[in-house]
């Protein structure tokens, strides 16, 4: 019987480390919860106000703090014990989640207190995932990063496409109590995995490319590094001006970010969606629950047959690939737009469904792909004092580029028609990353063997 280690996910990661192990298996099961509370909280606020777009003002409530403290948080990541911070942050967004069950029960009715715990919960998150991120380098050796970050994913995905379901389906029969309180239930598991971490100070280092378990470095089996040393604590806009200082001076970590944000603000196409269900393919709200569905499918199975990204040399290479596949993705979806037409069909165009879901399925795939490297690069070039601060600005890219690419895509939509913003949107992503690309051409040189930031 041929060997399958060559294609299917690498576990390695999980086998050698069992602080990852578990942080995996917690982190996992509480984004699981955490999907359930964010469907609860949209149909709840819609179901008070009647509105969709009290629905979408969720979003600012959420977008605004996770911006104005992701760069902050990734400063206290760097001068303080990340696991400590990890933990306080984790209880946070566990009182929160109970909060919300609790408003659920009481029957309280406000878009108000929703709205409010909604900025909480996103707050908190904003120092917790720079904090987690972080943390993975020091539990993992630099070559299995990309195993490590494809895991994740696979993980993230499933959670993408599970919960939403779930979470709608508990909500129609039991209510939005049950929602809120599986997800209180399930966040212990993460909660149990941040307790169980060494201590993970953060360390001085000068060399991010000798191996994790090297002194200063960390590894599975000396976390904390046996270079740790006891650094002053400056926690502050200073502290923050000196990772946006370094990011400037690193062209390779910054690139990633540039590409990233060529891709979903010009090629994000989740604001189409709706009204795909209606006027393009038929089936109303459930379509869009398959397209959005879709995506993660892709994202999994990019995730489960990932064996090949460990051995990846040229990651930067596969990142400029891996985004043109992105566009090209989009631009197909558009087409098939473009193919069944503006009709308002009275049923489900099932041909134009699959279509559709296959284009969208390969988007998740590419993204999910570049989403590995581009945390392996971030994590790898970057000294452990700075990576903190810089999963900060990843955060903050990664939640403002698709809010970003929805005003974007929305007002071609007005102007062009859904079908002609995902194509030009598509083809304009790929168009702005290679030239990102042509001006920075040591970006596709990235030696994963000698990483330079």
């Amino acid at each position: 019987m041929p060997r399958l280690d060559g294609i299917l996910a690498d576990t390695t990661p999980l086998r050698v480390s069992p602080p990852f192990r578990r942080l995996w298996w917690g982190l996992g099961i509480s984004n699981l919860g955490s999907q359930l509370t964010v469907v609860a909280v949209g149909l709840q606020v819609y179901a008070l106000t009647g509105s969709t777009l009290a629905v979408g003002v969720l979003g600012i409530f959420a977008l605004v703090p996770l911006v104005a403290l992701g760069l902050y948080g990734g400063a206290l990541v760097d001068a303080y014990d990340r696991r400590k911070v990890a933990l306080l942050a984790s209880w946070a967004l566990w009182v929160v989640t109970g909060l919300l069950a609790l408003q659920a029960w009481l029957d309280v009715g406000s878009v108000g207190v929703l709205y409010g715990l909604v900025a909480l919960q996103s707050a908190a998150f904003a120092i917790n995932n720079p904090a987690r991120s972080a943390i993975i380098p020091r539990l993992v050796e630099p070559r299995l990063l990309p195993a490590a970050n494809a895991l994740q994913t696979i993980s993230w995905s499933i959670a993408l496409t599970v919960g939403p379901l779930l979470g709608a389906f508990l909500v129609a029969l039991w209510g939005y109590g049950i929602a809120y309180t599986i997800d209180a239930v399930l966040f212990a598991a993460a909660l149990w995995a941040v307790w169980r971490l060494p201590s993970i100070p953060p360390v001085l280092t000068s060399d991010v490319s000798e191996p994790a378990s090297t002194p200063g470095h960390g590894g599975p089996d000396n976390p904390a590094g046996d270079g740790a040393a006891p650094r002053r604590k400056v926690v502050g806009i200073s502290s923050v001006v000196d990772g946006l200082r370094y990011l400037a001076t690193r062209p390779n970590v910054r690139t990633t970010f540039l590409v990233d944000l060529a891709a979903m603000i010009l090629a994000f196409p989740r604001v189409l969606l709706p009204a795909v269900g209606v006027l393009f393919i038929g089936g109303g709200e459930t379509t869009t629950g398959v397209l959005s569905a879709a995506f993660a499918v892709g994202a999994v199975l990019a995730g489960v047959f990932s064996g090949a990204l460990s051995r990846v040399r040229w990651q930067g290479l596969v990142i400029a690939w891996a985004i043109t596949a992105w566009g090209l993705s989009i631009a197909a979806f558009g087409a098939v737009l473009l193919l069944v037409g503006s009709t308002n069909p009275s049923q489900v165009l099932v041909g134009g469904l699959v279509a559709a879901c296959v284009a969208l399925a390969l988007a998740g795939a590419s993204d999910a792909v570049s989403a590995v490297f581009r945390q392996t690069i971030l994590q790898t070039a970057t000294p452990d004092d700075m990576r903190g601060r810089l999963q900060g600005v990843f955060i903050v890219v990664v939640a403002g580029g698709p809010r970003l690419g929805e005003v974007v895509l929305g007002a071609q939509a007005s102007w062009f028609g859904e079908a002609w913003a995902a194509v030009a949107g598509g083809l304009a992503c790929i168009v702005v990353v290679w030239l990102i690309l042509r001006a920075q051409p040591r970006f596709l040189r990235y030696d994963a063997l000698h990483p330079e930031p």
